[in-house]
């Protein structure tokens, strides 16, 4: 842990308000302020407990008080840099060391999960077993989407009329395997708009996952496998459309020490810095947009996909109450936290239901799962979304 970025902190508490543990609990220790008090505490001598660990683990890394910090408190990289010590230094209860090792040995792996598609009808059955038997494992099986057919993309998908630029393509893990149908149309829209796609067959994981967990070693060998991939294909520009998989790529600099030789932009963010050129056909639909927090916060990325809604005709955006807090999603916070991510997934579930929404849309495949499961506990369902497939079906001017 680095003093000088713990110094940075002033313990203002702006960050307070924005912090979803201190919203749910109201504890001291449970707000960042109070998380870097206790870095503090353990540069200076103190070794990390049970107590302390537990404080650690219950951050989502939403970023959130990033965002919210007049002093610029690198928090982002602190609670990174603490959870490696974390792993390096504190045991684990047996029940909790499985979890995480069924956690981090499948979902950063394609192959793995492509494993799991023949069984997931039976996993809303299952949820309720699983529960009692371990509450993480019961959120993996409340969790689970209903996966559609998969799609394979070729290794190279060509620009429909003039070809304006040429981009690589990260599949990412989750999204590849359990929500094909977005990567698809990922595809489609940047060919729409002149790109041709390159999507190289070898990427795996970007390691975003284990990034996040302070599991770096892991980290690294992931993150340097899809910097090979993408640097064999030649490409200057890779686009991502799952949140926390481009919030890593980004940062990739800090993990690895040297910067990939490739620029890495969300979609919406890399389609609004291109500008239209395909026809929008009109979408009759009111739309709610949930902000990712490894959109919004972790690369500031917010007034784009709005700006890309907005533009089709037809289309009503609405704005959820509370933005700004996390659904409880977090990469794999609500699988190895499922009662407070519970709690915050019930509360989006309720700001996105104020809106009086046909279509939530989300830019990040846990947010969707997370909402999604909320909605249906809650009773009122809705359908979800991902930006690229409303950009998809406004371009082809079909029905989405």
């Amino acid at each position: 842990m680095d003093p000088k970025l713990i110094n940075d902190c002033v313990h203002c508490g702006f960050c307070l308000p924005t912090c979803p543990t201190y919203a749910l609990w109201g504890e001291e220790m449970d707000s960042p302020r109070g998380r870097i008090h206790l870095m503090k505490q353990h540069v200076e001598g103190t070794p990390i407990t049970p107590e302390m660990a537990g404080h650690f683990d219950a951050c989502l890394g939403c970023m959130a008080c990033v965002t919210a910090c007049p002093s610029g408190v690198r928090y982002d990289r602190l609670i990174e840099q603490t959870r490696v010590e974390v792993e390096r230094q504190h045991v684990r209860e047996p029940h909790d060391r499985a979890v995480r090792g069924i956690v981090f040995s499948l979902f950063p792996y394609p192959r793995r999960l492509r494993l799991l598609r023949p069984t997931m009808w039976l996993a809303e059955r299952m949820a309720p077993f699983l529960t009692r038997a371990n509450p993480s494992l019961g959120a993996m099986a409340t969790l689970a989407p209903r996966v559609r057919r998969r799609q394979r993309l070729p290794r190279l998908v060509r620009a429909r009329g003039e070809r304006r630029a040429t981009v690589g393509m990260l599949l990412g893990c989750v999204q590849r395997e359990f929500f094909p149908q977005v990567n698809a149309a990922t595809a489609r829209v940047l060919a729409l708009e002149g790109c041709d796609v390159v999507v190289p067959p070898e990427q795996g994981c970007c390691g975003a996952l284990s990034v996040h967990s302070g599991r770096d070693g892991q980290a690294r060998r992931l993150a340097s496998r899809t910097i090979r991939a993408f640097e064999r294909a030649g490409v200057d520009t890779v686009v991502v459309n799952a949140a926390g998989c481009g919030s890593s790529m980004k940062e990739y600099g800090e993990l690895l020490g040297h910067e990939p030789p490739f620029r890495v932009v969300d979609l919406s963010e890399y389609l609004a810095e291109l500008g239209p050129v395909a026809k929008r056909h009109p979408l009759p639909l009111t739309v709610a947009y949930h902000d990712a927090c490894h959109l919004a916060h972790a690369q500031g990325v917010r007034a784009q996909p709005r700006e890309l809604l907005s533009a089709i005709p037809e289309l009503e955006l609405r704005e959820i109450p509370e933005s700004a807090i996390c659904c409880g999603s977090a990469g794999t916070y609500n699988l190895l936290q499922p009662e407070a991510a519970r709690d915050l997934g019930d509360r989006k579930a309720r700001a996105v239901g104020t809106t009086g929404a046909e279509l939530l849309v989300s830019a990040n495949p846990g947010c969707t799962m997370q909402i999604a499961a909320a909605m249906r506990r809650g009773g009122s369902a809705i359908r979800v979304a991902h930006t690229a497939e409303v950009l998809d079906a406004s371009l082809r001017g079909v029905t989405l």
